[in-house]
This record gives structure tokens, sequence and C-alpha cells, in this order.
């Protein structure tokens, strides 16, 4: 009679049924450890910052994963590439991490890092070109922002549109430059299809011309459709505009004078000295803003030929040249009381050859002020392409 089969020893499935536990419990005991050394790893604080209390990473565009993790531990903010890249994993960051320049703190752990990043903290610089600035003091201010790499020549006067732009790390200024005359050309273009048929100016070039000049006229942005309108009547009536910021950028070719203009200085013949040249300069004396392009481009209906400084921070307007010396001779006596100088005396043609107008005041005794505004008679307007 055959033995049936033999059942295994008590004993031997106990071995191994003891052996699994043992086994189960030791990888657990490892998967504890691992999952709470890795969230010490992930929570404990980092790397402290090379200097101060941050360290600047900028992350380029398109960078993936493991570019992200070398470029964080080049900078030393975090300890373990492999670390950053098995936690962005795990908790699904991996797809949300963005690009550009973060400030990172000092020590911060592995998880406040990739909340950074996630988040799309990023450093943002900003630069702003200030109205009526010239394209050279627009370089001085490139050349300023450390962050911007590589030379930029002066670009064309007017060329620029004022405005506050953002700017990143390592940008080129030449690539700053460009953003701002393409944002200059798409702001021409859109205002002079919105001209009106008042306005005296040919072409977008002959507005951004007169613009600039309307802009260096005053600071007060009411007073621009005023100011344009002045200049518009001139140019009608083949006036000279005789604006002083035109003598300014004949000399300067853009810079802040630093003093008053000279009269040697009025009657220099310069390419833009609108005392002594008919109709408009060649170029425009600085980059206007809208308003003052607006203001050209639709100046308001007026008989007013001149302006002269108030003393309020404006301007006070007259139809005639009477009306506009009254007014020159309130703002000298103006000038005069401010500077502690006796009251105003008008004597006319004293001392016109004179270098300054400090120096024909001297020549025309004590108390007296020289009004230096001459008249121009009108003129034929000059031949327009």
């Amino acid at each position: 009679m055959a033995a049936g089969p033999t059942a295994p020893p008590k004993g031997g499935r106990s071995g191994l049924m003891v052996g699994l536990l043992a086994a189960s419990a030791t990888f657990s005991l490892f998967l504890i450890a691992g999952l709470a050394w890795g969230w010490s790893v992930f929570y404990a604080p980092g790397p402290a910052a090379a200097q101060g209390d941050t360290t600047v990473v900028t992350l380029p565009s398109g960078s993936g994963v493991p570019a992200i993790a070398a470029t964080l531990k080049r900078a030393g903010v975090i300890r373990s590439t492999d670390m950053f890249k098995a936690a962005v994993s795990l908790t699904g960051a991996d797809r949300k991490l963005r690009a550009g320049e973060y400030e990172v703190p000092s020590r911060a752990s592995l998880r406040s890092v990739i909340i950074l990043l996630v988040e799309g903290r990023v450093v943002r610089h900003y630069l702003t070109l200030p109205e009526g600035w010239s394209s050279a003091q627009a370089v001085d201010i490139l050349n300023r922002e450390t962050i911007l790499t590589g030379e930029v020549e002066v670009p064309a006067e007017g060329s620029l549109w004022p405005d506050t732009y953002e700017i990143s790390r390592d940008e080129t200024r030449a690539a700053v430059i460009a953003r701002m005359q393409r944002a200059r050309d798409r702001n021409l273009a859109r205002l002079w299809a919105l001209r009106s048929p008042n306005s005296v100016v040919t072409s977008p070039e002959e507005a951004m011309i007169l613009a600039s000049i309307v802009e260096k006229e005053t600071g007060l942005a009411s007073e621009r459709p005023r100011v344009a309108a002045a200049f518009s009547n001139r140019l009608r009536l083949g006036m000279r505009l005789e604006s002083d910021p035109t003598i300014v950028y004949g000399i300067t070719k853009g810079r802040p004078l630093g003093r008053g203009i000279r009269q040697s200085e009025l009657q220099r013949q310069t390419a833009w000295n609108t005392y002594q040249i008919d109709g408009l300069p060649p170029t425009p004396i600085a980059n206007p803003g809208e308003d003052a392009l607006a203001a050209v481009l639709n100046p308001p209906r007026t008989d007013e030929l001149f302006f002269v400084a108030d003393g309020s921070g404006g301007h006070a307007f007259a139809r005639t040249y009477a009306e506009h010396l009254a007014n020159v001779a309130r703002w000298r006596a103006i000038e005069r009381q401010k500077a502690g100088l006796p009251p105003l005396v008008v004597v006319p043609e004293v001392a016109a050859d004179a270098a300054t107008e400090g120096e024909a005041d001297a020549a025309a005794g004590p108390g007296v002020a020289v009004i230096t505004v001459q008249p121009t008679p009108a003129r034929p307007a000059p031949a327009r392409p």
C-alpha cells in the first residue's frame, strides 16, 4: 500500500512565517526610516547663502528638471540633485516649475525652494524712461542698470517710447532699446491714425519733432494741448517757434544745460535753434510721451501765439505780442522778487547785445530788468515736401 504525501513539519512552516514576518518588519523599519530621513531632508534647513541673506538663481526658460536641479546645486541652494528630482516627482511639482530669476533665502528648506519655483515668485526688475528725456539720457539709465549686459550706441532722438519696462537679468541693453523703439513705432502709428485735420504736421516724423518741443516746454500735462496749439498757430503764420529748449538741444544734444541760456546762445546758429531757423528743426529734441504727441496731432482751436512762465509752475498765454510783453514783465517781476532784487522797470531795447540777461540788467542800471523776448515778424511758411 503506497504511502500518501507527507505534511511538512509544523516547525518548518512556523519558521517560514517567522522569516517572512521578520523580513516584512525589517522592510517596514527601513521604509519608515527612509521616509523619516526623506521627510527630515525635505523640511530641514538647506545650505547657507555664500553672501548675504539670499542667493540669486536664474532658471532659463525651457529648462527641464535635471537642468534646474543642476543649476540649484551649482548655486548652493540645495544639497542633492537626486533628492530634488525625487521630491518634485513625488509631489507632482516637476510639471509646475517656472523659469525666471529667484532670490532663495539662506538655509531655505528643499520644500521652500520647490514652493518658490512652483508659485513663480520671481524677482522683477523695472526701468523707467521718463517723458521728455533725450536718447543720451536713456542710455545713461540703461548703463546704470547693472543686471543688463552689453554696450549700446545712443539711438536716434525721438525713437524711444517713454514708459516703464520690465527687464531681466543678463538681458542686453540693445534688446531693451529695441523694445523701446518697437513701442514708439506702435504708439506713433496708433496716434497718427487718430489725428485731427486741425493738426499742422504733415508726417509722423514732423509730429515727433513738434511733440518733443511741446514736451520740453511744459511739465504740466493739462497745458500741452494749449502749447501745441500756440506752436501750430505760429507755424501756420510762418512765425518762428522761438522755443528755448531747442537752443539747449543745439548746445548739449539732449543733456541738461544746468544754467540759464546766455544771450550769445540765443543768437547762436545751430540746426535746432528755432530763434534762428524757420519751421521745425531737423530732428526731435527729446523722446515725447503720449500726451504731447496726442496734443500735437489733435490741437484745440485757439488764436494764442505766445506763452511765458507765470510763477505757479504753469504759463500765461497771449494772443498778441503786447499781451505777451505784459505777461513777461510780470514774470520778470516774480523772478526779481524771488532773487531779492529791486522791483522791475521795463526799458525796451537796453543793452540788446549784452552777453547775458544779467549783463543786460547791469547795463540798464539799478532796478531795471531787460526783457529779452523779441518780436518775430510773420513770414511766409517754409516750403514743405
